[in-house]
Formats: C-alpha cells, structure tokens, sequence
C-alpha cells in the first residue's frame, strides 16, 4: 500500500522548462530582466538550457521538492520568456529571463549579483554562459541611498568654492610603504591639491596596512593645512 508522503508528492527530476520556460509571459515594468548568451550542451535544447538558467539563478533545484508546495512559484520563479539564435554562431542562443523584485534583498547589488551570476555559470547543462545585457528596473533603483552627501557638502568640508577642485590619486597605486604614502599625500596636498585618494586595489594589504595608512595621511593633511592655511582632505578607501 502506498502512503499518505508518496501519494501527496512524487519525487524525481523533471525538465526544467515545464515550469521556468513561458513565451507567453511580458515582462512587467518591476521585473529584473537579464540577457545571457547561452551554449547548451550536446543534446540540450535551447528552451530547456534558458529554462535552466532561469531556475537555477531563481527558485529551482536540480530535482523536485516537496517545499516547492510551500510558497508560490508563480510568484518568485524566474522566468525564460523568449530565445534568439546567434547570428553566425552554431547552438549559441540569447536567453532573456524576467526576476520578480521580491527576489532581490533592497539596496545590495552584491545579493543581485549573486543570484544572477553566482552558481548557475557551473550548471552541467551548459557548454558556456555568459550575461550580455541586464536591466535594472527603476524601482530596484530607488532602493540604493546612494552617497550620503554631494558635492556642496565636499565643497563646504574643504572650505573650496567658485572653481573646479583639484585632486590626484596617488601613484603607484601599490607597493608603498604607509610612511612613504603619507609623504607622497603630503607633497601633493603642500605643492596645491586640494584633496587626494587612494586607488581602488589599495585596501589593507602587507606591505601597508590601513590603520598604518591613515595615521600617516592624517599627518600630512594637517602639515599641509598648517602650511598653506588650507583645508585639505584625502579620501580612504574603505570598501572592502
């Protein structure tokens, strides 16, 4: 006799485009939509190998689940509404797929990048994938902050008005030690900049630390304001 599980749920693989792959589906003006030149395997049809990438980078798992009947596919799934062939590419496809908004946390690029372009470039289906093109609804947009302030308040800190303000960054960007980065800012800020900044790749590496990095900015910035009667600044990396 059967149970009551085996009855209520039957487990097993299915295709993945009988649930992520609908044509008929326009995508709403809140949706995230995502172009992704896709290279199926061997085999693999495009409609299932889009449908693929739109399960794995949403709701979808490589087998059935019972928690599936949980929560409303319909509603979070990703979807793969259309397919275009490559011109002059032989098994290349554009796959366009629509995320609902719900599925991105507000504010964090980082969650939306790792839901689009995380694990499913591993996905066995697919020879190659990469994404093309995303657009980013109006709506997601206005989740991000932005910068606390603009350039008014930049101009008000450093007392700088009437003209453009100068700046530079400080090269080379890497393999200084803190005291010679610090003298660098100093002889930048002394000789008429009015700000400085670190490059992008400097961070916190070996061979100068961050802590180590701004005690020494700090003492050029006020020898440099102490000799020219200048409010100076330096701009500190500190993204990651």
């Amino acid at each position: 006799t059967e149970t009551k599980a085996s009855v209520g749920f039957k487990a097993g693989v299915k295709d993945y485009k009988l649930t992520y792959y609908t044509p008929e589906y326009q995508p709403l003006d809140t949706d995230i939509l995502a172009a992704f030149r896709v290279t199926p395997q061997p085999g693999v049809p495009s409609e299932e190998a889009g449908a693929a990438v739109a399960a794995e980078s949403s709701t979808g798992t490589w087998t059935t689940v019972w928690t599936d009947g949980l929560t409303s596919l319909d509603r979070y799934k990703g979807r793969c509404y259309h397919i275009d062939a490559v011109p002059g590419e032989d098994n290349q496809y554009i796959c366009y797929v629509a995320y609902p908004l719900d599925l991105f946390e507000e504010g964090s690029v980082t969650n939306m990048f790792t839901s689009i372009v995380g694990n499913v470039f591993g996905f066995k289906a697919l020879r190659a994938l990469r994404l093309e093109d995303l657009r980013i609804p109006v709506a997601y947009i206005k989740t991000f902050q932005g910068p606390p302030h603009g350039i008014q308040v930049e101009r008000d800190k450093l007392n700088k008005y009437g003209r453009p303000l100068l700046g530079c960054t400080i090269k080379p960007k890497l393999g200084l030690s803190a005291k010679n980065y610090g003298r660098a800012v100093y002889e930048c800020l002394r000789g008429g900049l009015d700000f400085t900044k670190d490059d992008e790749n400097v961070n916190s590496q070996p061979f100068m630390r961050w802590r180590d990095r701004f005690l020494f900015c700090a003492e050029a910035i006020y020898k440099a304001q102490a000799e020219t009667g200048e409010i100076k600044g330096h701009y500190l990396n500190a993204t990651a």
